[in-house]
């Protein structure tokens, strides 16, 4: 008898068929493929705005290729020409040039 009841609750409608249950598969879906790679992609972002030095050749988020000339707190001094400076956030850098000895 108790077979019986078993079988019968473990039909279409059972373990996957639970509302609950595929909401946390959904849940675990969207977990992996989207919010776990932007945490990824955000601490090495914060890495390497942390790692900046003087000296570094950078491109800003708007494009601009500088060299940092000076740090100060969260923003930075960019040399973009003789005699050219401009002060930026720190947050504005998008990346890092590799140095060219590196390619």
């Amino acid at each position: 008898m108790l077979a019986a009841m078993w079988f019968q609750t473990s039909g279409p409608a059972g373990i996957l068929g639970s509302p609950l249950v595929m909401m946390v598969i959904v849940l675990g879906i969207f977990y992996v493929m989207l919010i776990l790679p932007q945490q990824r992609q955000r601490k090495k972002m914060q890495a390497m705005l942390a790692a900046l030095k003087t000296g570094d050749k950078v491109i800003t988020n708007s494009g601009i290729y500088g060299t940092i000339n000076g740090i100060d707190g969260e923003t930075v001094i960019l040399k973009i020409a003789d005699q050219v400076k401009i002060r930026i956030a720190r947050s504005a850098i998008a990346q890092v040039e590799a140095p060219e000895d590196a390619k």
